[in-house]
């Protein structure tokens, strides 16, 4: 059957257009000559040769790092109503206020759990610093450290976390690079993502508080991070059949880069930005493997969203990492507009694991997610001719994202709206309960329980005067189970087989 090119805009945080398995696949805006720093298309964007990055300056600077919503809101807000009680408020400034009320008790929880997350893993490091001093070298083996009386009582947490990873064949040097990893990771968080001081905007150069703002931004559609968004463009659109690296699902395809996703939360203006460039550049799919837990202008991101929706451009969306339930909880962006009526042109992707359960991570909702997809231990393309295995709905959602490619390749005449019908009409249902994916509190929850039983039979054990060693109690904690029904509206997994027949079936009804 012949198949027409689809162009699919990956709104991420950068892709290395040179890939060897991408870069025959890459969009090329044949109406700009490249290198002459002159809009030759009339667009409003500079050599956009690949795409376009908004989170750039004219002269070539890019954001790497930056807030996360809440502390954008936070710092937005704290000036005006700081220290004021409800009866101080205007009525037009209600909303606002609550909204204060609810980002500074989450901002301030978060800041203060960041900051001892930071002083344990510093603790750690001391503790493995003076281990070392003590054994006089970073290589030891499991009996040296048995045998080894320490008299630094700094040591010791070091000692016994290694007691426990060298049966496994974790040493010294691996664990060590572990805690640095941990540490560089969470200096991020408190030194950028949740610092209210720290605003990286400048780099852009746009007025921020006109939110409408077009035209900004440059030509460098790699970024400093390209990691992620190259991942999820090879699982849409890698090179196939070529005998190197792995296989996109989509072949006739062409990949548009759109970056507006920093090192934190991206902003609204730039997404609403970011699929308006999409739509009016001719890419018929979108996938936004991205999302936050608060919105600063939820309407800009609506309207552009309905602007696509206008240009039949389908929107495919990741429903995010959280283990929670999104039918109750904010996560944006996503497919309910203001006014109460549901974008048709959206499809909002669950993972799943090969053998078909929902990953333990993913976000689920029947009325919020659509349908899920394989998101675990997913092989794709990564910076610099390399290639990664990576996990997550980010992952799942260029899976979905390939399989309307290609449906919208082989049948060009069928609208967004049908081909996200027809890929929710055409998944594999999984019978039985599954395993539910769990929060960060609910998992804390059954650890809680866990503990309490462990700590009950332990305190049972110890009272039985019999010489005997008895056999360890049994600690059981019932996990919640869930079905695929409950888990999104579809009730399964995406099955691009199945959605290829029905759309044949669709086309010549």
């Amino acid at each position: 059957k012949t198949s027409t090119t689809v162009i699919v805009a990956v709104i991420d945080g950068g892709t290395d257009a040179y890939h060897p398995d991408l870069m025959v696949n890459m969009w090329v805006n044949t109406k700009e000559i490249p290198g002459n720093n002159i809009d030759d298309d009339n667009n409003g964007y500079i050599d956009d040769i690949n795409g376009w990055n908004f989170i750039g300056g004219k002269d070539g600077k890019n954001v790497g790092p930056d807030n996360l919503e809440l502390t954008r809101l936070y710092r937005l807000y704290k000036p005006k109503f700081d220290g004021k009680a409800k009866s101080q408020i205007a009525a037009e400034d209600m909303n606002n206020y609550l909204q204060y009320l609810e980002v500074k008790e989450e901002f301030e929880a978060e800041f203060n759990s960041v900051n001892a997350t930071y002083k344990t893993y510093m603790e750690f490091l001391k503790s493995f610093d003076a281990l070392k001093e003590e054994m006089g070298s970073d290589k030891f083996s499991l009996n040296d450290l048995k045998d080894k009386e320490l008299k630094d009582t700094n040591s010791m947490l070091a000692k016994n976390i290694l007691l426990r990873t060298l049966p496994q064949g974790l040493g010294y040097s691996d664990i060590y690079k572990q805690i640095e990893g941990g540490i560089e990771q969470i200096k991020d968080k408190r030194d950028y993502q949740l610092n209210p001081e720290f605003d990286p905007r400048s780099i852009v150069g746009d007025n921020y508080a006109n939110q409408t703002e077009k035209n900004y931004g440059n030509n460098n559609v790699k970024g400093p991070d390209a990691l992620h968004g190259t991942h999820v463009a090879g699982i849409i659109g890698a090179v196939r059949d070529n005998s190197y690296g792995m296989n996109g699902v989509a072949n006739n395809v062409r990949i548009m880069v759109v970056r507006v996703v920093p090192d934190g939360d991206e902003r609204d203006k730039d997404v609403a930005n970011g699929i308006r460039y999409a739509a009016d550049n001719g890419a018929k799919v979108i996938n936004m493997s991205f999302g936050k837990a608060y919105s600063y202008n939820k309407k800009i991101v609506d309207d552009a969203v309905a602007y696509a929706e206008s240009k039949d451009v389908l929107i495919i969306h990741a429903a995010g990492n959280d283990g929670q339930n999104n039918d109750k909880n904010g996560n944006f962006p996503n497919k309910n507009f203001e006014n109460g009526t549901q974008a048709k042109n959206w499809v909002e992707v669950g993972a799943s694991n090969p053998d078909k359960s929902p990953a333990s991570f993913s976000n689920y909702g029947k009325k919020s997610v659509d349908v899920f997809a394989p998101g675990t231990d997913i092989y794709a393309t990564a910076p610099d001719s390399t290639f990664r295995w990576l996990q997550g709905t980010s992952m799942a959602s260029p899976v979905v994202a390939g399989v309307a490619t290609l449906i919208r390749s082989y049948y060009p005449m069928l609208t967004a709206d049908e081909v996200k019908v027809i890929i929710c009409s055409s998944v594999m249902k999984v019978k039985g309960k599954q395993p539910q994916p769990l929060s960060d509190v609910e998992n804390a929850k059954i650890g809680e329980e866990y503990k309490k039983k462990s700590d009950a039979a332990a305190k049972k054990a110890a009272k039985k005067k019999s010489k005997t060693e008895s056999k360890p109690a049994k600690i059981k904690v019932k996990t919640p189970k869930i079905k695929y029904k409950k888990l999104c509206k579809s009730g399964g997994i995406v099955n691009a087989e199945e959605a290829l027949e029905l759309a044949e079936k669709k086309s010549k009804s």
